[in-house]
Order: C-alpha cells, then sequence, then structure tokens
C-alpha cells in the first residue's frame, strides 16, 4: 500500500447566515485563531479560503490574524485559496456580476495578503460550466468542486478518478485542473471533532481508502465556524462538548503525522499528480439531470438560493434590476459593484437572522432607489382598429387568433391556457400546447398538461390555479393582439395577458398577482409543453446560461429528467436551471422554442421535465416562483406578489434564425 495523500481546506466566512454582527469577533477568538495557531504549532500545510469581505471584516475587528495569515502564508506551511470578493452563488447571477466578483476578490486579497491564490474554491460547491471561462480569466489554475454530486450523474465515470485530479471542461471548450473535495468525508471529520465518532473509527474510515496506487483524499473542505461554536442554524446541532473540538482536531493531526501510511500536503500540491495514470481526464460536472450540482446531500440544493429562503424572489429581483442599471449606463463605480456583490451574498437567502434580514433590506431598498428606481406598470398598448391581417374567432370553447406570422388556440374554459401554437413558417404542425388526458396510453400520464397556467400549491389546502372559465376582453395594438382576463382566486385577483405579435411569431404572456399576502409553498407557472409529434426525441436538448458567458447545452439523450421531483415533505424540487441571460431553448437540433423572462421583473427558476411515455415522451418547461425547503421554514406567507408582474415571450427558432 503506498501513503495517502491528505489535504484539507477550511472555509471562512463571517457572512454566515445565522451569525449576528456582534458575534464575529468572537468567531474570531473561538474559531479563526485556533486554526492558525495549530498551523503553526503543528506546520500543518492547510488551505485556508474566505472572500475578500470576511478579510476586510477580519481586518476591522482583529488585524493581528491577518498579520499572523499573511505570515503563514508567505513563509509558512499555509495556502490560501481564493473564492471571490462575496460569497455568491455563481450559476444563479450574471456573467458580469461573477466576473466582478473575481476581478474585486482578487483586488482585496492584494491589498490585505499581499498575494495572488492559485486555487478557487467554488462558492458552497455550486457548480455550473459557464464559470470555468470566467476562472481562467480571473488567473486561477486550478479550482475546487465536490466530487460526490457530480460523480452520481455520471456513472460512466470510474471511483479511483476521485483520488485523482481531473480537468473539467466548459461550454466553450475551456479547460482547467478540478481538485476534489470530498462531502461524506468533511461530513465525518465533522462527526469526529463533535464527539459523535472517536479518533480509532475515524482513522478506520481513512484506512478504507488505502490502494497500491497513488492517491489523494480530501480530508476537510467545508466551514470553521462550527468548530467550538454553534452558529444555531439547526435545533439538531450537537451540543459543545467539554472537550475543546480544536483539540480534538489538532489529536486527529497528530495522529496522522505520526502515521507513515499518510501524508500531509498543501491542495495546490494535488496539481503535480495530473501527470499519472487515471488523471487528467477532462469531464463535464454538470449534467442534464443534474445541471448545476451543488455539496452535499438532496435537500441542499441550488434551489435554497434561488426562490426560497424568507424572500429570495423579491431581493433576487431587485439585485437584477440594480445590475441591468448598472450594466446598461456602463459608469458604475467598484464601490457599486462591491456593493451588489455583498447584497447577492448566499447567506442573505438561508437562514438569516431577522436582524441582519432587516437591516439588508434597508440597504438593498436604499442602492436600488439609487441606482434603479422600479419602472412603471408595463399597460396595454393604446388601442388601434383591427388589422386587416390580424383575425380572431370561437370553435366551441376555443379562442382562435391568427396572424400573419402565428396560429394559436386559447382555451376558455381553462384560463386562456394554450391548447396549440403554430409557426407559421415552420408548416402545419403546432409545436406546444396542451396535451390533453388520455393522450398517453399509460395511467402513469393520465392527466392533462397545458401550457401558460399557473399552480401554486400549499401543504394541505387545494390547488390555486388560472385554469378556470373566463371571458376575454381582446384589443388591438399596431402590432399586436392582446387578450385580457381577469381570474379571481381566494387569495385575490390575477391578471392575464396574452400578446401575439403580428410580424413575428412571438407570443407573450404576463401574469399580474395582487395577492396582499401568499401562504408558503409552491408557485409554478410558464410551462410549456411541446408536442411530441414536432420535435425528433433523438436530438432533443435544452440550453440555457448559468452564471457564464456562454450558453450550456444539455442533450435528453432518452432519459427521464425531472427538476420538480420533491426531495421529501420539505424540500420540494431537486435542482434548476439558473437562467442567467433570461432564457431558455428547448427543442431539437432542426427548431427550437425560446423562453424568456424578465428577471428584473421577477427572477424565475427553470426546470426541465422529460419523461419516456411507450414509444413517445413527454417534455416540458416550467418556471418556478417559489419553492419550499428548510430555508423557507421562517415566514408564513410572502407580500411578494402583491400587485407583482411575471412575464416571459415564446418564440420559435431554427439554426438559421439564431442569434
Amino acid at each position: 500500500m503506498k501513503p495517502l495523500g491528505l489535504y484539507s481546506i477550511f472555509h471562512l466566512n463571517l457572512m454566515f447566515s445565522s451569525i449576528e454582527a456582534e458575534q464575529r469577533a468572537e468567531v474570531i477568538a473561538r474559531c479563526y485563531w485556533p486554526l492558525l495557531k495549530l498551523i503553526r504549532q503543528r506546520q500543518l500545510p492547510i488551505g485556508i479560503e474566505a472572500t475578500g469581505y470576511t478579510l476586510e471584516t477580519i481586518a476591522a475587528i482583529d488585524p493581528a490574524w491577518l498579520v499572523e495569515l499573511r505570515s503563514l502564508c508567505h513563509s509558512g506551511p499555509a495556502e490560501f485559496i481564493g473564492s471571490g470578493y462575496a460569497q455568491i452563488i455563481g450559476p444563479l447571477v450574471p456573467a458580469r456580476v461573477n466576473q466582478a466578483n473575481q476581478r474585486l476578490g482578487l483586488r482585496t486579497y492584494e491589498k490585505l495578503l499581499g498575494l495572488q491564490p492559485q486555487l478557487v474554491f467554488v462558492n458552497e460547491q455550486a457548480f455550473s460550466g459557464g464559470l470555468v471561462p470566467i476562472y481562467l480569466e480571473a488567473g486561477y489554475q486550478a479550482l475546487i468542486m465536490e466530487w460526490d454530486n457530480p460523480a452520481s450523474n455520471h456513472p460512466e465515470w470510474p471511483a479511483n478518478w476521485r483520488y485523482l485530479p481531473q480537468y473539467v471542461e466548459g461550454p466553450d471548450s475551456s479547460v482547467m485542473p478540478v481538485i476534489w473535495n470530498k462531502s461524506i468525508p468533511f461530513q465525518k471529520f465533522q462527526r469526529y471533532v463533535h464527539g459523535e465518532v472517536e479518533l480509532e473509527e475515524y482513522l478506520e474510515f481513512l484506512a478504507g481508502h488505502h490502494s497500491a496506487e497513488a492517491r489523494t483524499f480530501a480530508l476537510y473542505g467545508n466551514d470553521a465556524e462550527i468548530f467550538d461554536f454553534r452558529p444555531g442554524r439547526f435545533h439538531t446541532e450537537a451540543a459543545l462538548a467539554e472537550q475543546c473540538e480544536w483539540q480534538r482536531i489538532d489529536g486527529l493531526y497528530a495522529a496522522l503525522l505520526a502515521d507513515q501510511r499518510y501524508f500531509l500536503l498543501k491542495p495546490k500540491a494535488i496539481l503535480d499528480y495530473l501527470r499519472l495514470p487515471g488523471a487528467g481526464n477532462r469531464l463535464r460536472l454538470e449534467s442534464a439531470a443534474q445541471p448545476i450540482p451543488v455539496k452535499k446531500q438532496a435537500k441542499y440544493n441550488v434551489l435554497r438560493w434561488s426562490v426560497s429562503g424568507r424572500d429570495d424572489l423579491a431581493i433576487n429581483s431587485a439585485c437584477w434590476r440594480i445590475f441591468e442599471t448598472m450594466d446598461a449606463t456602463g459608469n458604475a463605480r467598484d464601490e457599486d459593484w462591491k456593493e451588489l456583490c455583498y447584497l447577492w451574498s448566499s447567506d442573505f437567502r438561508t437562514h438569516i437572522t431577522s436582524r441582519r434580514w432587516q437591516a439588508m433590506r434597508v440597504q438593498l431598498d436604499a442602492m436600488q432607489r439609487r441606482i434603479a428606481p422600479l419602472p412603471l406598470p408595463d399597460d396595454l398598448p393604446t388601442p388601434t382598429p383591427q388589422p386587416a391581417d390580424i383575425r380572431f374567432w370561437h370553435e366551441g370553447h376555443l379562442l382562435v387568433v391568427e396572424t400573419p406570422a402565428q396560429k394559436l388556440r386559447l382555451n376558455l374554459r381553462r384560463g386562456l391556457a394554450i391548447h396549440d401554437w403554430w409557426d407559421k413558417k415552420l408548416g402545419s404542425i403546432s409545436l406546444f400546447g396542451t396535451l390533453p388526458h388520455g393522450y398517453f396510453d399509460d395511467i402513469r400520464f393520465g392527466m392533462d398538461y397545458y401550457t401558460g397556467h399557473f399552480v401554486l400549491e400549499v401543504a394541505g389546502q387545494h390547488k390555486t390555479t388560472d385554469l378556470v372559465p373566463v371571458s376575454p376582453e381582446i384589443t388591438f395594438g399596431r402590432d399586436e393582439i392582446c387578450i385580457r382576463a381577469e381570474i379571481q382566486t381566494h387569495l385575490g385577483v390575477v391578471r392575464k395577458t396574452i400578446r401575439a405579435n403580428r410580424a413575428m411569431a412571438l407570443l407573450s404572456i404576463k401574469y399580474t398577482f395582487n395577492w396582499p399576502s401568499c401562504p408558503l409553498g409552491t408557485l409554478r407557472l410558464g410551462h410549456v409543453t411541446l408536442n411530441p409529434e414536432a420535435f425528433c426525441k433523438k436530438s432533443l436538448f435544452f440550453r440555457t446560461h448559468n452564471g457564464g458567458p456562454t450558453p450550456e447545452t444539455f442533450h435528453v439523450n432518452g432519459q427521464d429528467i425531472n427538476h420538480l421531483a420533491p426531495v421529501s415533505t420539505l424540500v420540494s424540487a431537486t435542482g434548476a436551471l439558473g437562467m442567467t441571460s433570461g432564457m431558455v431553448e428547448v427543442g431539437d437540433r432542426e427548431h427550437w422554442i425560446r423562453i424568456e423572462t424578465d428577471q428584473a421583473s421577477a427572477t424565475l427558476s427553470g426546470h426541465i421535465l422529460h419523461a419516456q411515455v411507450n414509444e413517445g415522451y413527454l417534455y416540458r418547461v416550467v418556471l418556478s416562483a417559489m419553492e419550499m425547503d428548510d430555508t423557507a421554514c421562517k415566514v408564513k406567507e410572502r407580500d411578494c406578489f402583491n400587485n407583482s408582474s411575471v412575464r416571459l415571450t415564446l418564440s420559435s427558432h431554427t439554426p438559421s434564425t439564431r442569434d
């Protein structure tokens, strides 16, 4: 057996959601100083990762700590690892924000530590391929990402690849080395430190990873604030033991240093193993089933920062409004970008304390008033006489609308749900609409699959939808026909407006919710159900941006995909698309549907559902404005749907029309 190379990375985050600002000095004293003393005393080659904001905060509270960190990184055994100015979830924010976050982070590291880190730690281990070119552009040599979740969706990967560095590939074919972090081992480390596992049992766990081949292994790659301190995030947190937890950590490292079966090395030394057999394979960490892999178990997925939390929809939409204004004007100062990155921090979107939440909302509202005042409501266009080339008529309960570019049928018994839609340039078959009950000869799929409706589900209550009879008002603009209806719900009125463009195969749907309060649950809308007879199932794909400058394409390849499959009774979905350009495309290699959203109006998450059904298939896109998980339990209802609008447009494209 060859000795096993062990490396450790401690993640420092003074933005930790459930830590009050006045507790930060205590965290530095109880968690950060013991880490540095341990490194100094035993000369341990440990990686330390922190955001620029965390370093600035430490500098203001305890500058001596930064002096010691700087010394350990320049002339001692420690290695500093970057992550950006703020801990933001890269796959959920625009590429320009990710670029600014890395640029400002590197500037802060140089200022406070006098160095430029070579490795970058993916924030919250929430990865997308689009981040690869951004990290490369920033100058990083390699990224650190969790192995477990990407590997679970790539069963073709040999298990031994987890012990060696590989290459990760971006959607633009850019590549950079990846060093593996591992969730189960770092959770095992935490259990040992918290006294739930004894040293002998823990060392037995490590011994199971020995091999006759050269291997490296991530001993730890997570929070430092959970040792000898309890953030108070969960009632299930381990109680503080009588023995100092940093003493238990010291005891572990002492045992490892004395055991010839192991040796310790800096994280960047892992890159020396790229030349070994089994290393250096080019991988795509994302997959169609999991477009944004995240660390730990399935309950911990990207939706916890997207449309859950105390009110992620509202604060993400406000951040988008600020970003779009700053990006359009082009004259934003670095201080504005720093503040926006700070306001997009992941910790504001999870278990944030009430006081910190209120302070953040005051700051966010102030920045929005200063940079991006709310726009005036987008109302119906000035009415004009009906154009001669726009027609509408009734076919039973269906309202048929036809323009020179498109044709659609709307179901008046089901709240203007789209029954079928045609791009007249692409022939006589509809591209999306409703698959009625009985379309699939399979009882598992024996229901109606509508397009263009919303569904609110609250535990223990009947669904609230717009699938009710309506008598719409029809008006005309110069270039469009507008169909508008009001739907009465027990929460209030929802106005729904559908516009069909005269000259282009472009359809828009706008929902305006007048709900003074909305109970906690799931709110999904903008459903788009493709017509299986219009698309070749062998080449089905979906494409979107997940935080990077280049769109990411995922091929369906006949697999079952359900991003909205519930994890448990508490966690309502398993994953999502970032849609950071406000767009997702679905279809086949010959033609596809583009769904675009106004992220500054409502920052929605995107979800794919695909299922093989006998010889056919079901393929849908669903947008979500609210999901459930453990981060959403501190509120019982939300007021962000009071006179708020959600807009999306649908259009068809072919290789010759793609922009």
